[in-house]
């Protein structure tokens, strides 16, 4: 093998010693002949030198081809990140209009429902709910108010009217709050304790597992307990509605009044359970309060009767009556006829025996049909709201 390789130089190296033969160059000057020699080995180290420096400026050349290239790329690809940066600059921008028309839409939004509590609950606090709020009232919510603007300038209106809900939900709560305290008052008035009525309540529920789907961490202190409230006002309104305060009957004067008294038959002391209301025969009896009848028939001493069950314990009953004008089972309103007066049972002429039951026992009716004034109000309030509720739906 190094044979043939000795063998396919040798013919290169003869042909380069052919190429440079020793030369002897004749200069003729003044008469004088000179000659200058030159070696094959001269001749062969020039050729090398100029190979070298030929092969040189060919890679040269080749290496700035190169970088030209190179830069001809890069300067491609800074051009289309220029075309990026401008495209994401133009959706950043759209970012922005959709951001601060989103906050228009909600400060619009915010202004109405600030106008609707000024509306239905008055300006009674220091701040109205529409003025913004510099500062929230704790240091934490201040320093993450600044730090949610410092991170994203852009939602600055955003984070303002979360600040200004927050102030508004704490408001709006503070109003039911008063509103649920006054219905409490109202409960009170009839020798009722509210807290009793909605232990009860709490007691008596039920129905099927639904887990809540929504986003737990949407909900801040502020609405939890908005809703806490608006939870308590709603059982309170509806706990006033089902005390029995309307009369009965258009009598205006009361016969026999609750508790001791002597029997009208033999004379003996006796415990008399209700209200009578004298009147004419067959003069329509009505429900003091919305329910459901829960019994139309006879009890013994009572006569013809019919009881209405109120909710939270709360039972009405009209007895001694000529006739009936209500089926078990039918809910009734404050003010609906559910009997005529008579004198059925143990009666000694016409009239009206009315009772008041919590939890089947026998209470003063008369608390509930002399309320105050005020304590109507605040149950017609209610009436009304549950009325509306009732249409819109």
């Amino acid at each position: 093998m190094l044979h043939h390789k000795k063998k396919g130089i040798a013919p290169l190296r003869e042909r380069l010693l052919a190429l440079c033969p020793e030369r002897e160059i004749f200069l003729r000057s003044g008469g004088q002949v000179k000659f200058v020699r030159i070696s094959r080995r001269a001749q062969l180290a020039a050729i090398g030198v100029a190979s070298v420096a030929l092969l040189g400026w060919g890679g040269m050349t080749l290496s700035m081809l190169a970088d030209s290239a190179s830069i001809a790329q890069e300067r491609a690809a800074l051009a289309q990140q220029g075309r990026s940066v401008a495209t994401a600059a133009t959706k950043v921008e759209g970012y922005r209009k959709s951001v601060q028309d989103l906050a228009q839409d909600l400060e619009a939004r915010q202004d109405f429902m600030d106008d609707l509590y000024k509306t239905h609950f008055g300006d009674q606090d220091d701040k109205a709910p529409g003025s913004d709020m510099a500062a929230p009232t704790k240091a934490d919510k201040s320093d993450a108010l600044t730090a949610k603007i410092s991170l994203a300038p852009e939602a600055a209106p955003l984070v303002r009217l979360e600040a200004r809900q927050r102030q508004f939900a704490t408001l709006l709560t503070a109003a039911v709050e008063r509103r649920a305290d006054k219905a409490a008052a109202a409960i009170r008035s009839f020798g009722l304790n509210p807290d009793h009525l909605a232990r009860s309540a709490a007691r008596a529920q039920g129905g099927p597992f639904v887990p809540w789907k929504g986003d737990k961490g949407a909900l801040t202190n502020e609405l939890e307990t908005l809703a806490d409230a608006m939870s308590r006002m709603e059982f309170l309104e509806r706990s006033l509605l089902t005390i029995p305060s309307g009369q009965p009957t258009a009598a205006p004067m009361l016969t026999s009044s609750y508790g001791y008294r002597r029997d009208p038959f033999n004379g003996h002391a006796a415990f008399h359970a209700g209200l009578d209301f004298p009147g004419r025969y067959g003069q329509p009896i009505t429900a003091a309060a919305d329910g459901k009848v829960s019994y139309v028939g006879q009890r013994q001493g009572y006569g013809n009767v019919v009881e209405v069950e109120h909710g939270n314990g709360i039972m009405t009953r009209y007895a001694h009556l000529s006739g009936f004008a209500a089926h078990v089972g039918q809910k009734v309103a404050r003010g609906d006829t559910v009997g005529r007066m008579g004198s059925t049972g143990r009666s000694t002429g016409t009239h009206l025996h009315f009772e008041v039951r919590l939890n089947g026992q026998a209470v003063n009716p008369r608390p509930f049909l002399e309320a105050r004034k005020d304590v109507l109000q605040v149950q017609q309030i209610a009436t009304a709201r549950f009325a509306d509720v009732r249409d819109r739906s």
